[in-house]
């Protein structure tokens, strides 16, 4: 019966690219043996109930196959109906081109960057274990599945599945099972135009088992997933060979890949597959082959809910704290532990962060994270939480390693997953590393938390390697992150609050490497709106001082130089402008006056400010790549000083 549904794949992928006159039929084609077995004997699922938090997860790291997992979705009973396949690429369907999170239930991550799917499945594998190790109590296991993806030549070459994949090794995730789908061929060619390595032994030498099987063999197949399962320490990679668009007169073919057949071509498919010309043909014996198997799904899952109900009534405190993270809600009295500060001390903005973070984690069990490798340095080491290692999952601190995109994208997988609140830090010049998974964050609605210190050119000594010039606006650019710069310590504590009450989305708090003044007047009710007036002048103000940060101070010292030379200055402190910048007309006005003029200062490039200033305001920025020295020296060499900033200001205006 496997090879009858893989065969009816096949011809359910020609006919959506072919009517589409667009996707990648290739992939499909040769992993339709793979992809069946999975969902229609191996995988633990029920179509009825999507959301079942013990069913085992998917990825199809080779998003460029989507064809593959619609056609799968719609024949084992997901909300997806043929008119759905037949609308594959079109606008505003629920076929997209590349599996898009939760446009259809039953898909679990976006995924299509190639690496960025196995990387989530590795998240995923983690949170289970982690899950498991928080829930599970003797005689009560209300968490037990397995994670599997299918990844390709290309997911292979990309250096984000190396980052992930050794840490997968080292962390001992044995509930990770990974196919290989080792067909050879890339779009240029034969892999070995650029990839001849030797992905076994690679991967054996992560600490992954690594099994050999025929990939259009059923047995094989089922077998390696036995064999998968029996190892429980290792992480699992199959290595299936495959033919590129099997069963295709184009099979093994470069140009199989990413081009429809064409008429001719699905004509001799589907005479070889013994199936009719008609299109988006599903004959009735396969669909009732799959209405068997649902019974059999929802049976297992109710039984899961037996058990589930057992736990609740054995322990009604974890099946409480269940329900809230699982909601993602946050404890009712979380603010009354939020730490102050008093105006006239000062902090470097990452100790406050690393201080905010100590005190909010006993509260908080789902809050989970970690850095690459930079916990003394970014302050996101929580002291007596326990560490994750491979074996002990009951902790809370995750060492990522140097792995920047590897962290990025484990901590969109868990957070897929459910059950935690997860964050990762490391130095904000970084953040370039992990550009492509914060991107996804945000395409998903994730809430991660991204933890970047070592904000500007006050690094210092380290230099432009290490001193972020363009990346504030790199991230304000992103839709859907907001990007938040406190300016003291208490805007710090705010961040933090801020990123956790909001869960449509990621949150990036930059924050200071070295000491900044706690400043008086600053207002959390205004802090939430993204800006807001820290200081007023009396008898009205001359113009608006904007500023985010470290630079905040910097505008107050230079409304004093300004009130020496007989100008007063309202001081803006904006610690997320895209929040600000959603804010009613009435209040933006209110906060930045509508005919005063404005200067806009940050230590970076400044181009997005001019949003805000006009064109006839100024922008104070650093728009070029810094230098090594003392930070000090920095200061007074880019002009970020209170009588260099106020003498811009006097000449700009002409005062």
């Amino acid at each position: 019966m496997i090879t009858t549904i893989a065969g009816t794949i096949r011809g359910l992928v020609a006919d959506m690219v072919e009517k589409a006159n667009s996707g990648h039929p290739g992939m499909p084609l040769g992993a339709a043996e793979i992809a069946t077995v999975l969902y229609a004997e191996a995988m633990k699922h029920d179509p009825t109930d999507p959301t079942w938090p013990d069913r085992d997860r998917f990825v199809l790291s080779a998003g460029h196959g989507s064809a593959l997992l619609y056609s799968l979705l719609h024949l084992t009973g997901y909300p997806l109906p043929m008119e759905e396949l037949k609308r594959f690429r079109q606008l505003h369907s629920k076929t997209p081109g590349h599996p898009e999170y939760w446009e259809v239930p039953g898909i679990e991550t976006t995924t299509g960057p190639l690496g960025q799917g196995l990387a989530n499945a590795v998240g995923m594998a983690l949170a289970e274990r982690m899950l498991a190790a928080r829930f599970n109590r003797p005689g009560h296991t209300i968490i037990d599945h397995y994670t599997y993806a299918i990844a390709g030549d290309g997911c292979l070459m990309e250096g984000v599945a190396a980052e992930a994949c050794s840490l997968a090794g080292d962390l001992q995730l044995g509930k990770l099972i990974v196919f290989y789908d080792d067909n050879g061929i890339s779009i240029e060619g034969s892999t070995d135009l650029a990839f001849k390595e030797n992905v076994p032994q690679r991967f054996m030498a992560y600490g992954w088992q690594v099994l050999h099987i025929d990939g259009h063999n059923p047995d094989e197949i089922l077998k390696a997933i036995e064999d998968a399962k029996a190892d429980t320490v290792r992480p699992t990679l199959i290595v299936a060979q495959t033919e590129i668009g099997h069963g295709s007169p184009l099979a093994g073919n470069a140009e199989v890949h990413g081009a429809p057949l064409g008429k001719e071509n699905i004509v001799a498919l589907k005479q070889t597959l013994g199936l009719p010309e008609e299109e988006f043909y599903v004959s009735t014996e396969v669909y009732n082959f799959f209405q068997e198997k649902q019974a059999l799904w929802a049976k297992r899952r109710q039984d899961w809910e037996e058990r589930f109900a057992a736990w609740s009534a054995a322990f009604p405190e974890l099946r409480a704290e269940w329900d809230r993270v699982m909601a993602r809600k946050l404890p009712a009295d979380l603010e009354t532990i939020l730490p102050t500060y008093e105006a006239g001390t000062s902090f470097a903005t990452r100790d406050i962060g690393g201080k905010v973070l100590s005190a909010y984690s006993p509260k908080l069990p789902e809050l989970v994270g970690g850095s690459a490798e930079l916990a003394p340095s970014t302050k996101t080491y929580v002291a007596g939480a326990g560490d994750i290692s491979g074996g002990e999952y009951s902790g809370k601190n995750l060492h990522f390693g140097v792995r920047e995109h590897g962290m990025g994208s484990i901590l969109n997988g868990m957070s897929l997953h459910g059950g935690f609140r997860v964050y990762g830090s490391t130095f904000f010049v970084f953040s370039d590393y992990m550009r492509p998974a914060i991107r996804l964050s945000a395409l998903m609605k994730q809430p991660v938390i991204y933890i970047f210190t070592h904000d500007s050119f006050y690094v210092g000594e380290d230099g432009p390697t290490h001193q972020p010039v363009e990346h504030i606006e790199a991230l304000r650019v992103i839709p859907g992150l907001r990007t938040i710069r406190p300016a003291d310590a208490n805007e710090t504590a705010w961040a933090w609050l801020a990123a956790l009450q909001w869960t449509e989305g990621p949150t990036a708090i930059l924050l200071t490497r070295q000491k900044v003044p706690t400043l008086p007047g600053t207002d959390r009710e205004g802090f939430m709106r993204g800006g807001y007036i820290l200081h007023e002048p009396e008898g009205g103000a001359d113009l608006v001082i904007i500023a985010t940060g470290s630079e905040v101070s910097l505008a107050l010292a230079t409304a004093e130089k300004l009130a020496t030379m007989g100008k007063k200055a309202r001081v803006v402190s904006m610690p997320c402008r895209e929040v600000f910048l959603a804010q009613d007309p009435a209040y933006i006005s209110s906060v930045l006056g509508p005919d005063l003029p404005r200067v806009a200062i940050e230590a970076g490039v400044g181009s997005g400010w001019y949003q805000l200033t006009g064109p006839l305001g100024l922008v104070i920025s650093l728009d070029r790549f810094g230098l090594s020295g003392p930070y000090k020296d920095l200061e007074n060499y880019f002009g970020f000083t209170p009588a260099a900033v106020a003498d811009r200001i006097k000449a700009f205006f002409k005062w």
